[in-house]
């Protein structure tokens, strides 16, 4: 994908923080006000495994299931797909669950040997894990933090780090305004963004540093933007080859992929805007930040 080699970032830096601060704000005031929808790994519910002898459609199961929980997760056992999982976070009593097993047994003429397994379960996901989890995410950001900084400088760690926040505070924005569920594979996809959105962050520093060489030492806007233009079809043709990919299985998988692959979309999605529009832009600001500094000093120097 060819893209225009013109793109003036750092002179529209203010657009771009405003969209992503407005979008987090909302996506955050939401969560304050109505909370995030928790799946049932964080929520516990009710689990019930059919044996239904043939292949029946998501359409049909949901003329059923539709009655009990619009929002019931629907998964296929089985190589010839004739088992089928239900799970819902509505805590159904076990009239609830006779009743939801005797509809499919009527309609499709089965047995109560062909009722598996039917059960309320408490959440997978504890207290331990969502620490855990975010103990890992700190401890990778710190990691990240260190390695960048000794690589480049701290100034170009403290700018990927500040993009990799946001990226994360972005997609649990998205997943709070639509209110997708949150389930375990949510976490684990997180945990991958969190590692995939620093790539294409780390490809334009690199060019910065390299073209910071030779230029004058308050030119930072102008070096950005050009390291931009240099980078940006890499970046967009690298990401939106592995999107496709995941893409391709989000549309062909069933429930459980789509669970783990859309945060990965949006995560990815967003990794490569920030590290456009967010992460050079904060850089900018810092050197030129840090430049003032400096002029001030030595005058205050010079004064004395």
């Amino acid at each position: 994908m060819k893209l225009k080699k013109d793109l003036k970032v750092i002179a529209n830096y203010k657009k771009y923080f405003t969209v992503s601060l407005v979008i987090i704000l909302i996506g955050m005031a939401l969560a304050g006000i109505r909370g995030f929808n928790y799946g049932i790994d964080f929520t516990g519910g009710t689990l019930i495994e059919i044996n239904m002898r043939q292949y029946v459609t998501t359409e049909e199961i949901k003329e059923i299931t539709d009655k009990f929980d619009p929002g019931m997760q629907i998964n296929y056992i089985g190589e010839e797909k004739d088992g089928v999982q239900l799970k819902t976070t509505i805590d159904l009593n076990n009239k609830n669950r006779s009743e939801l097993f005797g509809e499919f047994a009527s309609k499709y003429d089965l047995s109560q040997k062909d009722l598996v397994k039917s059960e309320q379960f408490g959440p997978s996901i504890g207290k331990e894990i969502k620490t855990k989890a975010i103990v890992s995410v700190l401890i990778a950001t710190i990691a990240m933090l260190v390695y960048i900084s000794f690589r480049f400088k701290l100034n170009f760690g403290i700018a990927a780090i500040a993009a990799l926040i946001h990226d994360v505070l972005f997609v649990l924005a998205l997943y709070s305004i639509f209110q997708i569920p949150l389930n375990s594979p949510f976490v684990a996809a997180m945990l991958t963004v969190v590692g995939y959105s620093i790539n294409d962050t780390i490809v334009v520093f690199d060019r910065i540093r390299e073209n910071m060489i030779g230029a004058k030492r308050d030119s930072f806007g102008e070096v950005a933007d050009l390291s931009i233009n240099q980078t940006i079809s890499r970046s967009v043709n690298t990401s939106l080859t592995t999107l496709l990919a995941i893409i391709a299985l989000y549309v062909m998988g069933v429930e459980s992929i789509k669970e783990f692959t859309l945060p990965l979309i949006a995560g990815i999605s967003v990794g490569v805007y920030s590290s456009i529009f967010i992460a050079s832009p904060i850089w900018v600001l810092i050197n030129r930040a840090s430049r003032k500094n400096q002029i001030k000093n030595l005058g205050s120097a010079s004064y004395k």
